[in-house]
C-alpha cells in the first residue's frame, strides 16, 4: 500500500514514525505494514472491547496472513471507560514484559497514550491502529497521562507505524470525529500564538514544522457540514490534518506547532478533572474548541486596542516581583499552585526584560497585527464551524459557568510556560479590561449572547 504523498514527504523529517497508511481498506494491510516495519518480530495486541470489536478480527487475520506470530495481549473492558491514569501504564508494562513482542495498540487517544508510554518504559517501538479521528496524538511525541494527581505530558516516542482505515474511522461515534475536528481547528489560534512569540523573539518559527500544520489546515477544516454527514473524503482530509500535526510535533520536538493558548484552557480544565466523570468523559477536543473561541475573542479585543501606544514605563512600574506573582498563582490555583509557580518561573522576565519586550511589541505591532488577521478566523466563525461539525460552543455545554470561563483567562496563562497571546495581554496590563469587555453586555461571552 502506498503512503499518502504529503505524509510520506513529512515523514522524511520525523524523528520516530516511519510508516503511515490511511485509506479505506488500510486495515487489511496491517500485517504487511508490521512485517515491513518490524522484520522478524512477534506482535502483541492491546485493545479494549470496543476497539477489538471494530478492528481486532481483521487485524489479526492480516497479521496471520503475513506470517506474524501473535503473543497473548490485553483487552480492557468497555465499561467503565478507560482513564488515562499512570497506574494503567504499569498494568500494560506487566503484560508486555512477558514477551519480547512489539506492541500493537488498537484504539485512539487514551489507549494510544497508555501503550505509547508503556512501550517507552520497556524501550520498545510500537504500532498503532487508529479507530477514531478524534485527536492529533497518533503521530505525536509524548503521552498525556494523569500522574501525581494531575494531567501531564510524559516523554515517549511516537509509534514507528500507524494504520488508519478511513472506513473504520467513519464508523466511530460522531462525537469522536467532532472532537478531532475541534482539536484540529485549534491550530488556527495556535498558529497565531506562534506568530506572536516569533515576532517578539521568544520562540522563533520553524518553517518546516509550521508548514506541516498550517498548509493543509484550511482544507482539512473547511467542510464541517460534510464531516458531520460522515463523508469519507472529508474524514480523510481531517485525518491527514491530524496526522500532519502530530508529525510536526515530532519534527519540532515540541507541541508548539500544534498547541497554543487554546490548549492552555483545555489543560487547565483537564488538570482539574472537568468532565472526567461523564459517560463518555468530556473529550480533549471539545475543551480545545471552547478554548479556541475564547482565544479568538481575546485577539479581537486586543485588535481594538492600540498596542503601538502601550505605556511601557507604566507597565514596568506595575509589573509584579516573582514573589508577588507566586502569591497570585497560589491563590488562583489552590490545587495546582506548585505547578503554576514552576511554569510561571519558566517565562517570567525582569522589569528590564519586560521593557525590552514591550518596546519590541510597539515596534512590530502594525505588521504583526496584519499577519494575525490573516491567520485567525473570527470567534463567531469558529463557533459556527464547530457547531456545524457537532461540537459544543458554549461553556455550559462542557460543564462550566460563565464566571468559571471568565476566571480561566488569567488562570490558564499561569499553568504553562509557553508564551501566547495571554502573556501579551498580561504584560501590557490589558487582560483584565479585555476580559471584562468580553463578558459585559454586548461582549462575545455576554450572558445573553
Amino acid at each position: 500500500m502506498m503512503m499518502n504523498k504529503q505524509v510520506k514527504q513529512a515523514l522524511l523529517h520525523a524523528k520516530d514514525t516511519r510508516a503511515v497508511f490511511f485509506a479505506s481498506g488500510a486495515l487489511t494491510q496491517v500485517g504487511e505494514t508490521f512485517a515491513a516495519t518490524f522484520p522478524g518480530a512477534k506482535a502483541q495486541i492491546i485493545a479494549d472491547e470496543n476497539t477489538e470489536a471494530v478492528a481486532g478480527e481483521v487485524a489479526r487475520k492480516s497479521l496471520s496472513k503475513a506470517g506474524i506470530d501473535l503473543c497473548e495481549g490485553l483487552c480492557f473492558p468497555a465499561h467503565p471507560t478507560l482513564y488515562a491514569g499512570y497506574e494503567r501504564v504499569s498494568e500494560i508494562v506487566e503484560v508486555l514484559a512477558r514477551t519480547p513482542a512489539v506492541p500493537i495498540v488498537i484504539g485512539s487517544g487514551t489507549l494510544n497514550d497508555l501503550v505509547k508510554r508503556a512501550a517507552f518504559e520497556l524501550e520498545r517501538p510500537y504500532m498503532v491502529i487508529a479507530t477514531a479521528a478524534s485527536m492529533d496524538g497518533y503521530t505525536a511525541y509524548g503521552a498525556s497521562l494523569a500522574k501525581d494527581g494531575h494531567k501531564q505530558t510524559l516523554p515517549c516516542p511516537a509509534p514507528l507505524a500507524v494504520v488508519a482505515d478511513v472506513a473504520v474511522l467513519a464508523e466511530a461515534p460522531s462525537a469522536m470525529t467532532a472532537s478531532g475536528y475541534a482539536d484540529l481547528l485549534g491550530k488556527v489560534t495556535a498558529g497565531a500564538d506562534w506568530l506572536v512569540a516569533d515576532a517578539l523573539g521568544v520562540e522563533l518559527i520553524d518553517n518546516r514544522s509550521w508548514s506541516l500544520v498550517q498548509e493543509p489546515l484550511r482544507i482539512s477544516i473547511g467542510q464541517p457540514e460534510a464531516l458531520a454527514r460522515g463523508d469519507l473524503k472529508t474524514i480523510e482530509l481531517l485525518v491527514e490534518g491530524l496526522l500532519m500535526s502530530g508529525v510536526a510535533m515530532q519534527v519540532h520536538a515540541s507541541s508548539r506547532p500544534a498547541s497554543g493558548s487554546e490548549h492552555q484552557f483545555s489543560h487547565l480544565w483537564e488538570m482539574e478533572g472537568l468532565g472526567r466523570n461523564l459517560v463518555p468523559p468530556l473529550s480533549h477536543g471539545f475543551k480545545v474548541g471552547i478554548g479556541s473561541i475564547a482565544v479568538a475573542a481575546l485577539y479581537e479585543e486586543l485588535f481594538e486596542s492600540d498596542l503601538c501606544a502601550v505605556d511601557v514605563d507604566a507597565c514596568c512600574r506595575a509589573w509584579p516581583s516573582f514573589a508577588d506573582l507566586e502569591d497570585r498563582a497560589r491563590q488562583a490555583h489552590p490545587l495546582l499552585g506548585d505547578i503554576a509557580v514552576a511554569q510561571l518561573s519558566g517565562k517570567y522576565v525582569s522589569g528590564e526584560g519586560l521593557a525590552a519586550r514591550l518596546n519590541r511589541l510597539v515596534e512590530v505591532w502594525p505588521k504583526l497585527r496584519e499577519r494575525l488577521l490573516d491567520q485567525l478566523l473570527p470567534a463567531i466563525k469558529l463557533r459556527d464551524m464547530l457547531k456545524v461539525a457537532g461540537c459544543p460552543t458554549t461553556p455550559e455545554e462542557i460543564g462550566l459557568t460563565r464566571e468559571e470561563l471568565k476566571a480561566s483567562y488569567s488562570r490558564a496563562q499561569m499553568i504553562r510556560s509557553r508564551y501566547t497571546v495571554l502573556d501579551v495581554a498580561v504584560e501590557t496590563g490589558l487582560l483584565d479590561s479585555c476580559v471584562e469587555k468580553l463578558f459585559a453586555p454586548g461582549g462575545y461571552w455576554a450572558s445573553d449572547s
